[in-house]
């Protein structure tokens, strides 16, 4: 039997073909990345290590979405900025104006873990179930012969639907 090939990541695939189906379609196609210390993009825009990029043509300059890393030239605040984002650490691309789009499941470049979830994701571990006592009474012994019987509704105990025009 032979063996094949580590296949290459998914990813990078799906971040382009989404980004041709933004374009076009005429939407503006954003990525969110998960920030790190392999990912140079303006650490002023960054917020809860995450940060939004617009990389539609009319922002970029020299875009490139290779199978490794997503780079390109941007201004931020009037300034230009080489950015160069790792594609593992794109955590989606969607549409501005409708937000359709992929999210990716944010995997640790060169762990164990990461290469293994590109060929499977990795299994749900079991909890122990969580207990929970619960005192079953009948309804009848639960009410003490002093409470009154609480009110029946009109027409019986059969429920009856009514039609509103």
């Amino acid at each position: 039997m032979m063996n094949a090939p580590s296949a290459t990541s998914t990813r990078p695939y799906l971040i382009r073909a989404l980004y041709e189906w933004c374009t076009d379609n005429g939407f503006t196609p954003y990525v969110a990345v998960r920030v790190d210390e392999t990912v140079q993009v303006p650490r002023e825009y960054v917020k809860n290590g995450e940060i939004v990029l617009n990389v539609s043509m009319d922002a970029t300059s020299s875009l490139k979405l290779g199978n490794e890393f997503i780079e390109f030239k941007a201004r931020f605040a009037g300034t230009a900025r080489d950015i160069m984002v790792p594609v593992s650490r794109v955590i989606a691309i969607y549409a501005r104006e409708n937000g359709q789009g992929m999210a990716f499941p944010l995997e640790e470049a060169g762990t164990p873990a990461a290469q293994a979830s590109e060929v499977a994701p990795e299994l749900p571990t079991e909890r122990e179930p969580e207990v929970k006592t619960v005192q079953l009474t009948r309804v009848d012994s639960a009410r003490s012969s002093d409470e009154p019987e609480p009110p029946r509704p009109p027409g019986g105990n059969r429920p009856a639907l009514k039609r509103v025009k």
